[in-house]
């Protein structure tokens, strides 16, 4: 076995049962880029950007996604949809195939970090068998320093193998050849059968999404995050296509991070990631600058596709995927708060694209809402995003992560309740989707008003001015926002035929409630309060 350095001082694979043929540490991005080339897995663009394609799997399979059912996991976990089990048994069955699957052949590993607060930093050692995925840990986790690489030792273990298949897989409790499995005793994540990076992402920030609410006392959070000058820090949830990256990429605050952070009984929120992993279909440097901008040297883009004759990104081309993407150190990022935490967390954004044109564009949320719309995790997907969609449809996930959150949603509802009362938090619910009538009729909800709303909110702007109730929604509306056209603040308002408003508004304060309806039994009575009106004479007394 050769091994070629940047290495630690305790560089035995054998512990974990390894006997590849060389082991590579810690590599330079150039020299993985030259490698990942010269073995032809990826191309270089006309700036110098590596490219490549993960092949069959151009997104996570989420119904490939399991958790070890143990001691440790058994009455924690929310099992279901979500969470499958599989057997202690099974997992050391499929880990032994892994390591049989690495003999013999290069691995790269990448010994990083994830938790930016040093009180709350994880070691993470990942093993992996092409170099790109290993380029990819480089850009996501936190890189460390000469000294810190010298005494590593690794908390959680993630081995890497796209090439390995199990053969037959019920027998190992699975679904098909593919899978990503958390092990929470044995500290391991196991990913085989996809060479989506994503999957390693997801699967050490999903274990974290565990580990840090039950032993650490911090709130994990999907979101985004930026910083004040003030040291005000703001916190923006919300699932894709709502705004999360665009609307926290403010060019007066300094951005922590663009995904995922956790939030400290010392009212510190920190990044959990050293890079950002951006959608690129349809990027132009006038809508998304600093993600565009980011693109150079030190990136890894997936899935893109070229012009034709040329070394140039064509970003609208969706032939390979819709779900193009790239992976960059936050330095890519021209301000950005270092390291990567900040204190003082005072306005939490809910973000929703509703194409149904119901919500408001900005309301302020009582503790009660905040639980609720925060459990919902409400957007809508629109015609054309995905087959078979020709009109709205309202889609929910769980604390707005739902694929991620081991636990049940009303723990992650809880802790937010709790915190946002004792920071003092104000929380809005702000709508990116449509004003005016549902998609189709209505207008899409402009960025500049959009922007204009949650500055306003985060200068103190709203505190002294009037609101009043949502019939249907009970959300407080603000009738007054600088820079934003006042009779669009009352969605109602902006309709042609106030009662297709209402029949409109009705139908989706029932898909809220139907959806809601799995979390009734765990959710508290100020949760439940906070859902939408839908009785009649409520509604009708509103009015």
């Amino acid at each position: 076995m050769e091994t070629t350095t940047r290495s630690p001082q305790n560089k035995d694979l054998k512990k974990y049962g390894l006997t590849p043929d060389k082991v590579y540490w810690n590599l330079d991005p150039e020299t993985l880029q030259k490698f990942t080339v010269e073995k032809k897995m990826g191309t270089e663009t006309a700036n110098g950007t590596l490219n490549i394609n993960t092949g069959k799997f151009t997104g996570r399979s989420p119904k490939d996604r399991f958790l070890v059912q143990d001691a440790y996991t058994k009455d924690k976990v929310w099992w279901g949809r979500t969470n499958k089990p599989v057997s202690p048994e099974n997992f050391d069955k499929l880990y032994d195939e892994v390591i049989n699957y690495f003999s013999g052949k290069e691995v790269y590993v990448r010994d990083a970090a994830v938790c930016a607060d040093p009180k709350y930093k994880m070691n993470v050692r990942t093993i992996t068998e092409y170099p790109w995925s290993n380029y990819f840990v480089n850009n996501m986790f936190l890189r460390l320093s000469e000294e810190e690489l010298k005494d590593f030792e690794e908390e959680w273990l993630v081995l890497c193998a796209p090439g390995y298949e199990a053969p037959n897989p019920k027998e190992f409790g699975l679904r098909q050849g593919n899978f990503s499995i958390l092990n929470f005793t044995k500290k391991i994540a196991l990913v085989g059968g996809s060479a989506y990076t994503g999957e390693i992402k997801k699967g050490i920030f999903s274990a974290l999404n565990l580990i840090l609410p039950v032993e650490k006392e911090v709130l994990p959070m999907h979101c985004s995050a930026n910083v004040g000058e003030d040291g005000e820090t703001a916190i923006f949830f919300g699932l894709s296509g709502t705004g999360k990256t665009t609307l926290s990429a403010d060019p007066n605050r300094k951005l922590i991070g663009d995904d995922e952070h956790g939030w400290t009984a010392e009212n510190t929120v920190f990044n959990f990631e050293g890079g950002c992993y951006a959608k690129v279909i349809d990027l132009t440097e006038e809508k998304e600058p600093d993600i565009y901008r980011a693109i150079k040297p030190g990136a890894l883009l997936e899935n893109i596709v070229f012009k034709e004759g040329t070394k140039e990104v064509n970003f609208e081309d969706s032939s390979i995927t819709q779900n193009t993407r790239v992976s960059y150190p936050l330095d890519h990022i021209d301000k950005i708060q270092q390291p990567s935490y900040a204190s003082n967390p005072k306005n939490i954004f809910f973000l929703t694209c509703d194409a149904f044109g119901v919500l408001p564009p900005i309301s302020k949320l009582t503790p009660g809402q905040a639980a609720y719309h925060f459990i919902s995790g409400y957007t809508a997907k629109v015609a054309g995003t995905e087959a078979g969609i020709t009109e709205p449809v309202p889609s929910f996930s769980a604390c707005f992560g739902e694929p991620f959150m081991p636990l049940h949603p009303t723990v992650y509802a809880e802790m937010l309740s709790k915190k946002m009362t004792e920071a003092g938090v104000d929380v809005w619910l702000v709508n990116t989707g449509w004003s005016g009538g549902p998609y189709g009729v209505g207008s899409r909800i402009k960025l500049k008003y959009t922007r204009a709303m949650i500055s306003a909110a985060l200068r103190g702007e709203l505190t002294d001015v009037e609101f009043e109730e949502h019939p249907i929604f009970g959300l407080n509306m603000p009738k007054y926002v600088p820079g934003v056209p006042t009779e669009m603040l009352d969605p109602m308002n902006t309709w042609l035929q106030k009662g297709s408003y209402i029949s409109k508004a009705i139908q989706l304060a029932h898909s809220f409630h139907i959806n809601f309806d799995k979390f009734v039994n765990q959710a508290n009575d100020e949760t439940l309060h906070g859902g939408p009106l839908i009785d009649a004479h409520q509604i009708l007394d509103h009015i």
